[in-house]
């Protein structure tokens, strides 16, 4: 049985995620020209878009755990370790190609879906088969 989530954090994760697409859109994100743009180093305004992001980021995820006794929808802070192994390389590869390809990353494109972007659905079909593929044949269950 799923676990059930309450209102509150559905309603976060609603408007925060219309916010990410938001952001997205209005910063020429969900175009892949401009992402294409950006990859052959003609258009820096995007070094903009991502560098305020890693920064905002950074600074919540050093700061947010001393101001606050604990988060707003959980009992206390988690870590995210990572690991730098061939399987992470390997796909971060894969998925550098991609994106120098196609000019089109997951989140992007699912914004660009809500602007009208419609042929960024092939791109996405290609993101959810491979996403399925390695959960069938890769995917660590945990």
């Amino acid at each position: 049985m799923p676990p059930t989530t309450s209102r509150p954090i559905l309603l976060s994760a609603i408007l925060s995620g219309g916010l990410f697409g938001f952001g997205l859109a209005i910063s020429t994100m969900v175009q892949p020209e401009s992402i294409l743009q950006f990859l052959l180093l003609k258009n820096m305004g995007l070094l903009l878009v991502l560098g305020g992001a890693a920064g905002v980021t950074a600074i919540s995820y050093a700061l947010l755990p001393r101001l606050m006794k604990r988060p707003l929808f959980g009992p206390v802070f988690h870590t995210h370790p990572s690991r730098l192994n061939a399987p992470t390389l390997i796909g971060a590869a894969i998925f550098g190609v991609g994106w120098g390809l196609t000019g089109v990353c997951p989140g992007p494109a699912i914004a660009g879906l809500g602007v009208g972007n419609w042929p960024l659905l092939l791109s996405v079909l290609g993101i959810l088969l491979g996403a399925g593929l390695h959960g069938r044949f890769f995917g660590r269950h945990y």
